[in-house]
């Protein structure tokens, strides 16, 4: 055999070699490499891991770590981790794996009907990398508070109840800083103007508007109890709110998991800031995170006579309003002969 015929041979030889290797990598490439039974997972890479620490999260649902890395190395994956929420179909081969784990899934957040910002840091930090502890210092900044007119007793009215789109490894400063462009977006000229209209501003919008909240959980009454209590406010009358009382009785004794579903007549003489049966005005802050729909009765209030109105025992969640105090007096009877019938002691 001439030389030339060998070196043909051997071409080839190491061509057919090359293909088959080409094929053997090919295949460990783009062939399936999870082993998960679910039809997707999310796995989150906390912020500062390193390779080492992503290889970890990862191996529960890799089959084949080994083909993961060659991809991971080759595409300069391995030495820039990328810290977040990333999501995982049943399927995916090396290639995509590491694509995948370059592409950030934002949360969809949603916090409502939180008491306390301490509960509103809870809500959060079940939801994002930033824990409970780290976001209520950074509500409670001192700088941040007096730079955006706020502090620490009315800080929850900055905190609009929706569901937003966030990434899980947002820090706790930059989640604050959103909520604050969040509330101006939300105050906008149209509603500063309403408020404005009724005496308020934003700030205090939002604390009658947790009064309001607090009182009924039917949507279509809240206009009519926002009239009422603006006014009393008008007439210089003290809000004497109920759910006020019941705030200012959990602050006092620090202790928010009780149930108080009764309010006696010793609860409303107790000296507290919050009492709104021994103060004029609004109470120093929100005793809740109202929403959208306790906001609007605030801002858009249904204009009545009422001064009065108690919990009704004929239309359960709503309420029986009076223009006198005689007949408010016969509707409170109802009630309170109503609840002794039930045996609520408190």
């Amino acid at each position: 055999m001439n030389s030339k015929k060998i070196i043909t041979t051997v071409s080839v030889i190491l061509i057919s070699i090359l293909m088959i290797y080409g094929l053997v990598i090919l295949r460990q490439i783009f062939s399936s490499n999870t082993k998960f039974s679910e039809k997707e997972v999310y796995v989150f890479i906390p912020t500062d891991s390193k390779y080492d620490d992503v290889k970890k999260i990862i191996a529960p649902y890799i089959e084949n770590l080994d083909r993961f890395e060659m991809v991971a190395n080759k595409r300069g994956y391995s030495d820039n981790v990328i810290p977040g929420r990333f999501l995982l179909t049943k399927g995916m081969n090396s290639f995509d794996l590491v694509k995948t784990l370059r592409l950030n899934s934002p949360v969809k957040l949603a916090f409502n009907n939180q008491e306390r910002v301490e509960n509103l840091a809870g809500r959060v930090g079940s939801q994002i990398e930033a824990d409970s502890l780290s976001l209520l210092t950074s509500f409670k900044d001192s700088i941040f508070l007096k730079e955006n007119g706020f502090n620490e007793e009315n800080i929850m009215a900055m905190f609009i109840p929706n569901t937003y789109e966030i990434y899980w490894n947002i820090t706790a400063e930059k989640f604050r800083d959103k909520m604050i462009k969040e509330y101006r977006n939300f105050w906008n000229k149209e509603r500063v103007a309403k408020a404005q209209k009724q005496g308020f501003t934003p700030i205090e919008a939002t604390i009658l508007a947790s009064i309001v909240h607090k009182e009924s959980v039917k949507k279509d009454e809240r206009p009519r109890i926002a009239g009422v209590y603006l006014n009393r406010l008008r007439a210089e009358m003290p809000l004497q709110a109920d759910p006020t009382v019941i705030f200012a009785m959990k602050k006092k004794s620090n202790d928010f998991d009780q149930v108080i579903k009764r309010v006696f007549y010793n609860d409303l003489t107790m000296a507290h800031p919050y009492n709104t049966y021994m103060n004029v005005g609004l109470p120093p802050g929100p005793i809740a995170m109202p929403d959208i729909t306790a906001l609007e009765a605030v801002l858009d209030p249904e204009k009545n006579n009422f001064i009065y109105f108690c919990a009704s025992v004929e239309r359960f969640g709503y309420h029986e309003f009076a223009t006198t105090l005689e007949e408010h007096n016969k509707n409170a009877k109802k009630y309170s002969d109503w609840i002794n019938s039930q045996g609520v002691k408190r």
